[in-house]
């Protein structure tokens, strides 16, 4: 059960990370479901970790260093993408 929380976590993060990057980067998205669920997820952990760089200790990501993190992905996938 915990895997499906975090699958349904990172579709959520990632869609709002998603609405949050159409305002800052344009174009269009073409990442389907399963690559924004991905994003999100990994984005939750890249939140994690800059939080515990710099605020140290136990910090957890939560909803704004998740959607934060995974804002910093979507920028990176599509400086990526933008090169192909």
């Amino acid at each position: 059960m915990q895997i499906i929380g975090w699958l349904v976590f990172g579709l959520v993060v990632g869609m709002l990370a998603k609405g949050l990057a159409h305002i800052f980067i344009p174009g269009k998205e073409s990442s389907g479901c399963l690559t924004t669920s991905i994003l999100g997820i990994v984005g939750s952990m890249v939140g994690g970790f800059v939080g515990k760089f710099f605020f140290g200790g136990q910090y957890t990501a939560g909803w704004i260093g998740s959607i934060l993190g995974t804002f910093l992905l979507l920028v990176i996938f599509h400086m990526i993408k933008a090169r192909d």
